[in-house]
């Protein structure tokens, strides 16, 4: 079955998700600390996003405030066209959904009882699952290949498993916008590319945007459509090819101990 995306995302303005002249930090008394600034980027439909940089650059931060979890120090954020601050809580969760490193605090939930949690936003309040409901977490548990998984607790899977499941929720929410943190975290070689390859094809299938920050950045060049490059300067937006010709990856880590071949796309040990 193909995973069916909402009307609302049909309807969409171009971009599903715009940044301008953003600035993101901390509030402090004695001033704030902008820990990057001068952010500019529209990500449309359909589109795989990957966020890069090195650790402490600010790719959470970047995250979460585009999530709405911590406000913004300056600039813009819109979402359908919409400023982030005319959304509520309730509606912004019919928009975006969001995946984060952290697994849920209650582990004893089956697979079928967390994937279900992402219809929250559209449940009465006795959380009663309509027709409408069911369908769409079948379609997030076909879409994420978790049917065998369905009946067992949450505390017996593995990382990559937790993850799939995890994605699923997200889907269940049937956002337009879908964001994730370092989804790839403690996962092998072959579990952080099925990961990708899958938000990849989602997005493609399902035509939700998704964007997610990574230190993948080998396998993000390969699969994503757009990346976003966060160094201690500037912050970069364009395609991979574009991005690669304009030297954005070679200025991400020291030079002396690890290069980026322009070439091959990939990151080399400096011997």
């Amino acid at each position: 079955m193909v995973y069916a995306p909402n009307n609302k995302m049909l309807n969409s303005n171009k971009y599903t998700l715009k940044a301008e002249n953003l600035s993101i930090g901390y509030f402090h008394k004695s001033g704030n600390h902008i820990v990057a600034k001068d952010i500019h980027f529209a990500l449309a439909q359909g589109e795989l996003v990957g966020l890069v940089g090195a650790n402490g650059v600010g790719k959470s931060t970047l995250l979460r405030t585009l999530s709405k979890v911590q406000n913004k120090l300056e600039g813009t954020i819109k979402i359908e066209g919409k400023n982030i601050n005319s959304y509520t809580f309730e509606e912004l969760a019919t928009t975006l959904s969001v995946v984060l490193t952290e697994h849920p605090a209650s582990k004893n939930l089956t697979v079928l009882e967390l994937i279900a949690l992402g219809r929250q936003p559209y449940t009465n309040w006795l959380g009663t699952l309509t027709k409408k409901d069911k369908e769409k977490i079948l379609q997030a548990i076909q879409a994420t290949e978790v049917e065998p998984l369905k009946h067992r607790k949450c505390y017996e899977l593995s990382d990559g498993q937790m993850q799939r499941v995890m994605i699923a929720r997200a889907l269940a929410q049937d956002t337009p916008i879908i964001i994730l943190d370092e989804p790839t975290t403690h996962l092998d070689i072959y579990h952080r590319a099925y990961i990708l390859k899958l938000l990849k094809n989602l997005a493609s299938t399902t035509q939700k945007t998704i964007l997610f920050s990574t230190h993948e950045i080998d396998l993000a060049i390969q699969l994503c459509d757009k990346m976003i490059v966060m160094d201690q300067e500037t912050t970069y937006f364009d395609d991979p090819c574009t991005l690669i010709a304009q030297n954005r990856f070679s200025s991400l880590f020291p030079k002396d101990l690890i290069d980026f071949d322009e070439k091959t796309g990939s990151f080399k040990i400096v011997r």
